[in-house]
């Protein structure tokens, strides 16, 4: 057996993750021929086969899940060693990716990257506004906002801040409809929700905390896409208060009867987030939403 180091690791663990040459490659911001090459290198290093080959992707072989375990203690050493030599020797640098939910990546955090990129010029932020639960286990993410605590992994979450949903419509579809001045009114009018069966967290399935009765006439799996057609004037829908409150053509309907409430949790790997780069980009997201504590909880703050 020749010998391999942590960077032979590297090559390993993307392909373990992404499960594919060129995943791998993007992660690693080379080739997907660079990464195949050091994968036969790696398994010629150890006479053995880390990899099972189809079609669409690797797969780990028996020797490959055995092997991941050391690789990712390695992986572990090596941020430790990295946070030590960023706390003391250099300004901050490098990249950060924030995962976060779709509707508060756009509304909240990407509003507010320009301020922190004067004070660190030096990061390089990639934000993944999506409709779904990042792993940061296998990397997708170096920080996460998420609808819910982690119950498994080495993650480490802190809460991020409460915030209050209602239902709105635009001031032009109250103005021409029959008046909503009670919950079941609600079942009477066009309603805007998710894709049942595309709901990826539990907490966004709103109608039955509403009323279960109430049956949408429009479906769409985005948040953004949801408020764009409730300002159009299509009908009803629940929405965030921090998205829906700023824009100057919706109104809230029933606010003192219907008031939900959900929890941002703030969410890094127990390896990362030692790194000082990825403390700073969390420490500066909690200090910003906690900052407009008033726009996630407007009831709160009014009472």
């Amino acid at each position: 057996m020749h010998g391999f180091g942590w960077d032979d690791l590297r090559f390993f663990l993307a392909v373990a993750r992404e499960g594919t040459l060129t995943g791998a490659a993007r992660r690693l911001r080379t080739d997907h021929t660079t990464v195949g090459r050091r994968i036969r290198g790696l398994e010629e290093s150890l006479v053995a086969k880390l990899f099972d080959r189809h079609t669409t992707g690797y797969t780990l072989a028996p020797l490959g899940h055995a092997l991941l375990q050391h690789a990712e203690r390695m992986e572990a050493v090596a941020i430790s060693a990295q946070a030590i030599i960023e706390e003391i020797n250099r300004p901050m640098s490098g990249l950060v990716r924030i995962g976060a939910t779709d509707g508060f990546g756009a509304y909240f955090i990407a509003p507010r990257l320009g301020k922190l990129s004067n004070l660190h010029p030096s990061l390089e932020i990639q934000l993944l506004a999506m409709p779904r639960i990042f792993s940061l286990s296998r990397r997708e993410a170096d920080l996460a906002i998420g609808l819910a605590q982690p119950e498994e992994g080495r993650l480490y979450s802190r809460k991020l801040m409460e915030y209050e949903l209602g239902v709105y419509a635009s001031g032009e579809y109250l103005d021409r409809s029959e008046a909503v001045v009670k919950v079941e009114d609600l079942r009477c009018h066009p309603f805007v929700s998710y894709v049942d069966e595309l709901i990826y967290a539990k907490e966004l399935n709103y109608i039955p905390r509403v009323d279960p009765a109430i049956r949408p006439s429009l479906k769409s799996s985005n948040p953004i896409a949801q408020l764009k057609a409730i300002v159009s004037g299509f009908g009803l829908g629940v929405l965030p208060c921090f998205m829906a409150d700023p824009e100057p053509l919706l109104r809230r309907v029933l606010a003192d009867k219907v008031v939900l409430h959900n929890t941002f949790w703030l969410i890094t790997h127990a390896d990362l987030r030692r790194l000082s780069r990825v403390r700073t980009v969390a420490d500066f997201i909690y200090r910003e939403v906690n900052a407009e504590r008033a726009l996630f909880l407007p009831s709160a703050v009014a009472n």
